[in-house]
């Protein structure tokens, strides 16, 4: 079971017109890291930020930014998000057509490589991956749009991802990303998870950032 649970706020349930203020606020707040999620209109039927939009924000914090990428072939903007200021960089399983090599073009743009995974992709098609990447990010809703509900079904999955990180001796990050809100995170963190990634769950609850964030880490 992981020690220390993390929390990312996915900004794309931010409020765009003031995003400076509401990244300052999830510092003042505790939040762990930054989700940035791009979309590209063909892996996933939306289309989000880009590369200048991660710059901008990357002069605002100090806190971490993960790089969501639902972008088809995504090893193709490695060295664009990284000069950009991305410290990880989490690329879809189903997205590549050689997850591998998209692995080590991560890496050698001086990024942290994740491997995010579907729905209804299982945990064996990444498992390989154990020794090569410091997180896995499993999906708890179908990736594209923000405000989805959590699909309890993925719990197993959350699990087996983190039990092949502990036989074979890796800390390994397992993050899930999809509907994560205060009455689900029990369960989320129960099977496994090590950090839980949120986007309306923070912005939108009634007692403000700091309470969503502390609620959801349950600490």
């Amino acid at each position: 079971m992981p020690g220390i649970v993390k929390v990312s706020a996915s900004i794309l349930a931010a409020n765009f017109a003031k995003l400076g203020d509401d990244i300052a606020r999830l510092e003042d707040a505790g939040c762990d890291e930054i989700h940035f999620d791009v979309m590209d209109g063909h892996f996933v039927p939306n289309i989000s930020f880009g590369a200048p939009v991660l710059e901008a924000i990357r002069n605002l914090t100090s806190l971490p930014v993960d790089v969501h990428m639902m972008v088809t072939e995504p090893g193709r903007f490695a060295e664009q998000f990284a000069s950009a200021g991305a410290d990880i960089f989490t690329v879809h399983a189903e997205a590549c057509s050689d997850l591998a090599s998209t692995i080590m073009d991560v890496s050698a743009a001086g990024m942290r490589p994740g491997i995010a995974i579907n729905p209804g992709t299982e945990a064996s098609a990444v498992t390989r991956y154990v020794s090569s990447v410091p997180r896995f990010l499993v999906m708890s809703v179908e990736p594209g749009f923000g405000g989805q509900s959590f699909m309890p079904a993925v719990l197993p999955k959350i699990g087996e991802l983190r039990s092949v990180a502990e036989r074979h001796e890796r800390d390994i990050d397992v993050a899930v990303d999809g509907g994560v809100k205060i009455a689900n995170a029990p369960a989320v963190i129960e099977a496994g998870a090590s950090t839980l990634i949120s986007g309306t769950g923070i912005f939108n609850h009634t007692e403000g950032m700091a309470a969503a964030i502390r609620k959801i880490r349950q600490q």
